[in-house]
């Protein structure tokens, strides 16, 4: 099983969207305050759809309270600061996969108190800031169940 976490996620549909795939890939999902809605959002249940109630969501704090609780083996950080391919990593079961906030990614202070190679990008064209964080998310979650052999899937 692997661990989505949102750091501070601002945009309600992309919340939503993540939500869905994690019911569909078996992920879970935890989320880092201050979110920017509240998790009874009109648009974070439409765009979960009916899906909220097959993933298991979890609020934290801070990221220390989510690292206290879970206990992740690897927190993987993405962002498009870092050097090393989202392709080149082989992610290991319970694997924290972690995402920055739509506007301002990841603080740069928490990126640097990770190992480099746990600072995953994927590549963008040349001059492009970014794509959306729910589109993110699901490449990189396909990518980590892909070489775990889809566990759990049909």
């Amino acid at each position: 099983m692997l661990h989505v976490v949102l750091y501070q996620p601002e945009i309600p549909p992309n919340t939503g969207n993540i939500m869905r795939l994690c019911a569909n890939t078996g992920a879970r999902l935890h989320l880092i305050e201050p979110l920017g809605f509240r998790l009874d959002d009109k648009e974070l249940r439409r765009a979960g759809l009916d899906y909220r109630e097959w993933v298991e969501v979890r609020t934290f704090a801070n990221l220390e309270s989510f690292q206290e609780q879970i206990k992740p083996p690897r927190m993987l950080a993405f962002s498009t600061r870092a050097r090393r391919l989202y392709t080149e990593m082989d992610y290991q079961e319970n694997d924290a996969l972690l995402f920055g906030a739509e506007t301002r990614g990841l603080p740069q202070a928490l990126l640097d108190s990770l190992p480099e190679r746990h600072r995953l990008r994927l590549p963008l064209m040349p001059d492009n800031r970014s794509l959306n964080l729910s589109n993110a998310v699901a490449v990189a979650v396909y990518e980590a169940w892909r070489k775990l052999g889809f566990s759990g899937g049909k």
